[in-house]
């Protein structure tokens, strides 16, 4: 089977009859069991996807096919999908069938996508790994030694293992962002409101954005397009009619900011840095406009994220509590055991630390000290991304600033882990869209990713300069 990297690409093919839906689900469904030892998947709908991709190529041939006709997705563990289980990758939602489908499921369906499995992640995508799910830690096809990113770790590699054309995330700091550098994918998390959450397992509402994982720009555009716009059951989406996004073309001239501390920042990657370096020397050569700023908020910006997105996780995680559904302790005999046994079997060890964590920062003798001085500075940080943008067309940095680390790297360090979303979390700290671009490989070969971060609601930019980038590193 021939490798597309574009959706458009497919449905050439399926037009003048060089490919079928089921050729396609087949091929996807084919690589998965070649590579279940990578455990991507926590669950496939071979059958299903089969049955639909067979009704899906008589429209082809009548001519009603949707947009997304031959496209196969696979879905991360955090979206529902009606009649399908979905669970974050924790054991306290085991068993749990949703009874309704995310709004962005629905439109992509709409638009004859096929939903090919559910993907591994970081349990309720808290993690920069994909070492915390319930069901073991998802391996990087470039180096099955190392992490894959997280949280979502399964849809990256299912995508840069050839398990499925493209994928959906979530971004909270940079969980789909994050696995896309490592696994040498395009990655989107879009403005904050841009995109419907319902039907999203919340880990931080105020954060929380779904996204694509494709292997072009072209793709994420036509992606997003489809998967935006109001939707009644959302009250944080924008109320505006859906953005028709143009197909991405390089503008002649652009204006970049490069952070200072995305080059010096003690702890990058001396192959991250002479990237970075080397794609500011050709850019300039090419007659862009690269200009420095410092931003000293740098060291701020995790500790503040993780202050605000512990808190929120502290009440959205409340509801799990064996009562209602998923999980209950079989060792429950009244109302309090069955809440506190219910979740401490349920919940993995990282799940709990962020929910402690929450509840602390929230409780009323600490509410001052942190919840409410992280909100200033979250304030502040997105007052100081616009100045930077008002001069600049998009802000250029690493997307990480090492490749993927080892698996077991820094799993015994909390603190270390939450530091490799450093360049991740100023997007959606300010609501900004941010991108993630393949920039090469180390000389390992090692996936690295160069970031674009623009204002509010300019995905049409942010698609166009992301092509810049993509010529220009060849």
């Amino acid at each position: 089977m021939k490798h597309y990297s574009r959706i458009s690409a497919i449905r050439e093919d399926l037009n003048a009859g060089h490919i079928t839906c089921v050729s396609m689900v087949e091929y996807y469904l084919k690589n998965i069991e070649l590579n279940k030892h990578l455990n991507a998947f926590l669950e496939v709908w071979g059958d299903e996807a089969l049955a639909r991709a067979e009704a899906i190529d008589q429209k082809v041939k009548a001519g009603t096919a949707g947009r997304l006709a031959g496209c196969v997705i696979a879905l991360k563990d955090v979206l529902a999908y009606k009649d399908h289980r979905v669970g974050s990758s924790s054991k306290i939602l085991e068993g749990f069938t949703s009874i309704y489908s995310a709004t962005v499921v629905q439109r992509l369906l709409d638009e004859d996508a096929i939903f090919i499995g559910r993907t591994n992640c970081d349990e309720f995508a808290m993690g920069a790994s994909n070492e915390n799910s319930a069901f073991g830690p998802v391996l990087n096809a470039a180096d099955n030694t190392r992490v894959p990113g997280g949280s979502s770790g399964g849809s990256a590699v299912a995508v840069q293992a050839q398990m499925a054309h493209a994928a959906l995330g979530s971004d909270t700091g940079g969980s789909i962002r994050q696995p896309a550098a490592f696994t040498g994918i395009y990655g989107l998390k879009p403005t904050y409101g841009l995109i419907s959450r319902w039907g999203l397992l919340a880990y931080a509402s105020s954060f929380d954005q779904v996204g694509p994982m494709t292997k072009s720009i072209e793709d994420l555009a036509l992606l997003t397009e489809i998967m935006a716009g109001a939707d009644g059951q959302d009250a944080t989406v924008f109320q505006q009619a859906a953005p028709v996004y143009v197909e991405p073309k390089a503008p002649a001239k652009a204006k970049f900011a490069v952070m200072k501390q995305g080059i010096s920042e003690e702890g990058i990657d001396p192959e991250v840095r002479a990237m970075m370096l080397a794609l500011i020397e050709k850019l300039t050569a090419a007659g862009h406009e690269v200009t420095y700023f410092d931003f000293p908020l740098l060291d701020y910006m995790v500790p503040a994220y993780y202050v605000l997105t512990t808190a929120e996780a502290s009440s959205n995680l409340s509801r799990y509590s064996g009562m209602l559904y998923g999980k209950r302790s079989a060792l429950a005999h009244d109302l309090d055991s069955t809440y506190t046994l219910t979740r401490t079997e349920g919940f993995g060890e990282e799940v709990k630390r962020r929910i402690m964590l929450g509840t602390f920062v929230l409780s009323s003798d600490q509410y001052d000290a942190y919840y409410d001085k992280a909100q200033r500075v979250r304030q502040v940080i997105r007052t100081e991304t616009e100045k930077v943008l008002a001069d600049a067309d998009a802000i250029l940095l690493p997307t990480t600033s090492t490749p993927a680390f080892k698996l077991g790297e820094k799993a015994a360090d909390p603190i270390a882990m939450y530091m490799a979303d450093l360049f991740t979390v100023q997007a959606p700290l300010a609501g900004n869209p941010a991108i993630s671009i393949p920039a090469g490989t180390t000389a390992a070969g090692l996936p690295m990713g160069v970031q674009l971060m623009t204002g509010i609601l300019e995905e049409q930019a942010l698609f166009d300069l992301s092509k810049l980038l993509e010529e220009t590193l060849g």
